[in-house]
C-alpha cells in the first residue's frame, strides 16, 4: 500500500493529516484539512519537509529525534504556523504508522483548538470579573452546597454579620453558622427557618432577621441551577435597618424608593431636592436632610463643570425622559462616573410637578475593571507593584539615565527572622505583618519612587535621580518605620529588615545587576548582625563565590575523607592531670590550604552542610573515644553542637546510636551547646536535653557569658558544666572587668552545682587566678594546643611517667 493508496483515507478525515517519509523526512500525502488548517493551496505541502512546519523547539527536537531513529511518537499540544503568519493552537498527535509488508511513515495529526482555547480564556474573564463583582455588591452574598458546606462569601457578608478575624483566616463551616445562630436574636425561629429552607431545594424565600447588634437584615435565599438540576443555594443579605426606621413615612413609595439599590431623586419643577433614597445617600455620602432643597445641577454634572442639567431639561420639556452618562457629586472626595435615566412628572394640564432621576453608580464596573487590571500588575496580598511594573519602571529609569545622566537606587529589603512569625503565629498572621509593613515602606517614599514586593519578605524600592546620599536617606527611613512597634491582635513586636543597596550605573546596567548586587549587600547585613543598611561593593560578589567555592570543596572533602580531628586536652586545675578532651575539625584542601574553622564553618552553617558535617564529627570523636575507653583511659570527649543540628528530629536517636554502634559509655561523651540554641525555643530544647540526660551524655554551655545568660534556663535544662569564654580570660588577671566577669561565673556555677573549665588559657598567671577563683578545669595553649590523636596518647603516656618527671611536664610554660 503506498500514500496514493491512502488518500482517500486521509481526506475522510475530519482532523489535519499528513504523511511524512521516514527515511528524508518530507511529506509524502496530506488531506485537504491539513491544506485548510496551514493555509496552503491544495497540494502544496506535498514534498515539503517536516521540518519546514516545525513551530516549537520541541517539534525540532522530536524531528532530530525521528531521524537519529531515537522516537517514534509524541502526543501534547503546541503552536503551528500558518502561511499567512498566524498561529494556531493544536493537539497534536505523531505516530509511526506500519503497513505490511514493507511500507511506513509518520502520521502527523492535528486537531485545532482555536475555539477552545478562546472559550477557556473567556471563561477565566468571565470568573475574574464575577468575582470582582461579587467584592464590590453592596450586598452581603454566601454560597452554599446541598448539604450546607460554604463554598465562599464576600467582605460585605463578613462586614454584616461582624464576623472575628479568627474565623476569617481559617475555614470552620460551623464555627460560622454557630457565630451567625448566636449573633440572631430569636436563634431557634431562625434555627427552624433554615431547616425548612434545607428540606426545599428549590425554595425562594425573602426573611427579615434582628440581629443582636440592633440591625435589621433582609435575606434573600434562591436555589443555585447547573444543566437544570439544583446544586446549591445563595443567601443574599441587606442591611434595611435605616429602610425600617423610614417606613411609616414613606411607606407608599418603599418598594420602589427605599429598596432600590440605585439611587433616585425626586425634585420640584425647579430642579430642586425634594427627596433621596438611601442609594442617594450611600452614593453621595450626604444625609437626606442635607440633600434636600439643593439644586441638581449641583448633584449631577458633565465632568468638565458645564451646566448638563439645563440642557437636559430642555429635552425633557420636549420628550419627557433622558438618558446618559454623567458625574455624581460626593461629599466628601471625588465623584464619580453614573447612569442617569431623568423623567419628567407632568400635572394634568402638563405643567411640570417633578423631576426624577435614577442613578446607577458605575464605580463597581469600573473597579471590578480595574481590579482585573490590578490582578495583572499588582501583589494580590500587599497591593504592591509586581516583578512586572518594576521591570518597566526600571527601564523607563534606565532610559532617563541614559538621556539624563541621572543616577538612580535599587533598595533590596528583607525582613530578620520572618520565617520565626509564620512558624510560631501562622501565615494569616504573617500576610497580615506584611500588609503592614508594605503600607509602611510605602509611606517612606516619594510618589514618584516604586515599591515592589517579589514575593515572601522581599521587597525592592526603585528611586529615582537618588545618588548614594539620597539611598541612605530612603533606607534611613525604611528602618525608621519598621522600627516602630506593630501591634495586631493586642500584640505589640517588632520587625526589623536589612536593606543593600545598589547605585546606577557603577553597581549594574539591568535591573537582574542591580537586584542581585544589591541582595549581595542585603545579605552582608543579615551576616553583620541584622537590622541595618549596607552599599554594594564588588567584593562581596568575589566573597560569594568564595563561599560557595568553600562549600562545593567541603562536599568533597568529606565524601574523600579530608577531614580530620585534633584533640585540646581539657586539664585538672589542680592536680594538672588530663580528664578529658574537646575535639575540633580541622580541613586542609590542595587548593584552598588549611583552612580554619571560623572561615569554613560559617559557611556549612549558611548553607546545611553543618549536619553532615557534624555528624561525622561526632561519629569520628566517638570512635576514637572508645578507643581510649578499651585502653582503660577514663577520658571525657567534647563535641560541639550546632544549632541546626541540634534542632534535628532525630538528633537524639542518632546520638544514641553513634554510641552505641561504638560502643562508649555515654558518661563519656559530652555535648557542648551554645546559649542560643537553648532559647530559641526552650521547651522544645527541654524536653531533647532531658532525653540526652536520660541516655547519660553529659551537657555543657559552650561561651558562656557570650550569649543571652539567663538563670532560667541553667536552672531548667540538665546540664553539668560551663566553659568560660576566651574572651573573658585574655586579660586575666590584670583587667578588673574580666576578673569580676570570671569571679561573678564561678560564684553562679558554685550556687547552681556545675563544674568550670575555662578555655583559651595561655599562661601560668591566668591558670593561677582560675584556681584561686575556684575553677574545675582548664585547656588551651598553656597545657597544649590541639592535637592529632597521636599527639595526644603522647601526652596522655607523659602522665604515666614518674611523679617528678610528670610534675615537671605538667604544666609547660
Amino acid at each position: 500500500m503506498t500514500p496514493v493508496h491512502l488518500q482517500p483515507l486521509l481526506d475522510g478525515m475530519l482532523e489535519a493529516v499528513w504523511l511524512v517519509d521516514p527515511i528524508d523526512l518530507r511529506v509524502v500525502a496530506a488531506n485537504p484539512a491539513a491544506e485548510a488548517l496551514l493555509g496552503v493551496p491544495s497540494g502544496a505541502l506535498c514534498g515539503r519537509s517536516a521540518v519546514e512546519l516545525i513551530d516549537t523547539p520541541e517539534d525540532q527536537a522530536f524531528w532530530e529525534d525521528a531521524a537519529a531513529g531515537l522516537c517514534d511518537r509524541i502526543l501534547s499540544e503546541t503552536l503551528v504556523r500558518r502561511a499567512d503568519g498566524r498561529t494556531v493552537p493544536v493537539e497534536r498527535r505523531i505516530c509511526r504508522v506500519r503497513i505490511p509488508p514493507a511500507w511506513s511513515a509518520y502520521m502527523v495529526a492535528l486537531r485545532d483548538r482555536s475555539e477552545q482555547q478562546e472559550a477557556q480564556d473567556a471563561l477565566e474573564k468571565l470568573v475574574a470579573e464575577l468575582r470582582a463583582t461579587l467584592e464590590s455588591t453592596a450586598d452581603g452574598i454566601l454560597a452554599v452546597d446541598l448539604h450546607g458546606a460554604i463554598r465562599g462569601y464576600n467582605q460585605r457578608f463578613a462586614e454584616l454579620w461582624g464576623l472575628p478575624r479568627s474565623l476569617l483566616t481559617r475555614r470552620d463551616d460551623d464555627a460560622v453558622y454557630a457565630w451567625m445562630s448566636h449573633s440572631v436574636i430569636d436563634g431557634p425561629a431562625y434555627e427552624q427557618r433554615l431547616q425548612v429552607i434545607a428540606r426545599e431545594p428549590l425554595m425562594e424565600a425573602t426573611d427579615t432577621l434582628v440581629l443582636r447588634s440592633g440591625k435589621v437584615l433582609e435575606r434573600n435565599t434562591l436555589p443555585q441551577y447547573s444543566r437544570g438540576k439544583p446544586i446549591g443555594r445563595v443567601y443574599s443579605f441587606r442591611d434595611i435597618t435605616q429602610r425600617l426606621a423610614d417606613e411609616s413615612r414613606l411607606q407608599l413609595a418603599a418598594k420602589v424608593f427605599e429598596a432600590s439599590l440605585d439611587a433616585i431623586i425626586v425634585t420640584d419643577a425647579s430642579g430642586r431636592v425634594v427627596a433621596a433614597n438611601p442609594s442617594c445617600e450611600r452614593l453621595t455620602g450626604c444625609s437626606r436632610q442635607a440633600l434636600v432643597g439643593r439644586s441638581l445641577r449641583e448633584l449631577l454634572t458633565d465632568g468638565d463643570g458645564g451646566d448638563t442639567i439645563a440642557r437636559v431639561r430642555e429635552r425633557l420639556d420636549v420628550h419627557g425622559h433622558w438618558e446618559g452618562e454623567l458625574h455624581h457629586f460626593r461629599q466628601q472626595g471625588e465623584g464619580g462616573p453614573c447612569h442617569v435615566a431623568l423623567v419628567r412628572l407632568p400635572d394634568e394640564a402638563g405643567r411640570t410637578l417633578h423631576y426624577i432621576a435614577f442613578v446607577k453608580d458605575l464605580a463597581d464596573k469600573l473597579a471590578a475593571k480595574q481590579r482585573i487590571e490590578e490582578l495583572a500588575y499588582t501583589d494580590a496580598l500587599t497591593g504592591l507593584p509586581n516583578r512586572q511594573v518594576l521591570s518597566e519602571r526600571t527601564e523607563f529609569a534606565l532610559a532617563l539615565a541614559r538621556r539624563d545622566n541621572q543616577p538612580f537606587a535599587v533598595l533590596s529589603v528583607d525582613l530578620d527572622r520572618f520565617k520565626h512569625i509564620n512558624d510560631s503565629l501562622g501565615h494569616p498572621f504573617g500576610d497580615r505583618v506584611l500588609v503592614e509593613v508594605a503600607h509602611r515602606i510605602r509611606s517612606c517614599v516619594r510618589e514618584v519612587d516604586t515599591v515592589a514586593r517579589l514575593g515572601g519578605d522581599e521587597f525592592v524600592l526603585l528611586i529615582h535621580q537618588a545618588d548614594a546620599r539620597g539611598a541612605e536617606l530612603a533606607a534611613r527611613r525604611v528602618l525608621a518605620a519598621l522600627n516602630e512597634p506593630l501591634v495586631l491582635d493586642d500584640m505589640s513586636f517588632t520587625v526589623t529588615c536589612s536593606i543593600g543597596i545598589a547605585l546606577h550605573p557603577n553597581d549594574g546596567a539591568t535591573l537582574e545587576d542591580l537586584i542581585k548586587n544589591a541582595d549581595a549587600a542585603m545579605y552582608r547585613v543579615k551576616e553583620r548582625g541584622r537590622a541595618g543598611f549596607r552599599f554594594y561593593q564588588p567584593q562581596m560578589n568575589v566573597d560569594l563565590l568564595s563561599r560557595m567555592k568553600i562549600d562545593q570543596a567541603m562536599r568533597q572533602a568529606l565524601a574523600r575523607g579530608g577531614f580530620r580531628l585534633h584533640y585540646q586536652p581539657q586539664v585538672d586545675i589542680r592536680t594538672g592531670a588530663i580528664v578529658g578532651a574537646e575535639a575540633l575539625v580541622r580541613w586542609h584542601d590542595e587548593e584552598l590550604g588549611e583552612l580554619s574553622p571560623a572561615r569554613f564553618i560559617q559557611v556549612a552553617e549558611e548553607s546545611g552542610f553543618i549536619v553532615p558535617l557534624g555528624e561525622w564529627v561526632l561519629t569520628e570523636a566517638v570512635r576514637q573515644a572508645a578507643q581510649w575507653h578499651r585502653r582503660g583511659l577514663d577520658l571525657v570527649v567534647a563535641v560541639n553542637v550546632s544549632a541546626v543540628q541540634f534542632q534535628r528530629s532525630n538528633f537524639v536517636e542518632r546520638v544514641a546510636a553513634i554510641i552505641a554502634a561504638a560502643g562508649l559509655p555515654a558518661r563519656n561523651l559530652e555535648l557542648e551547646l551554645t546559649e542560643s540554641i537553648l532559647i530559641q525555643d526552650a521547651d522544645e530544647a527541654l524536653l531533647r536535653l532531658n532525653a540526652l540526660a536520660a541516655l547519660g551524655v553529659r551537657l555543657a554551655i559552650d561561651d558562656f557569658g557570650t550569649g543571652y545568660s539567663s538563670l532560667g534556663y541553667l536552672k531548667r535544662f540538665p546540664l553539668r558544666k560551663l566553659k568560660i569564654d576566651r574572651s573573658f580570660i585574655q586579660g586575666l588577671p590584670a583587667d578588673e572587668s574580666d576578673a569580676g566577669i570570671v569571679r561573678s561565673i564561678v560564684y553562679l556555677a558554685r550556687a547552681l552545682r556545675l563544674s568550670l573549665i575555662a578555655e583559651g588559657v595561655e599562661t601560668e598567671a591566668q591558670r593561677q587566678f582560675l584556681l584561686q577563683a575556684g575553677c574545675d578545669e582548664f585547656q588551651g595553649f598553656l597545657f597544649s594546643p590541639a592535637v592529632e590523636s597521636a599527639a595526644f596518647d603522647a601526652l596522655l603516656e607523659r602522665e604515666a611517667l614518674p611523679a617528678g618527671a610528670a610534675d615537671d611536664l605538667a604544666l609547660p610554660g
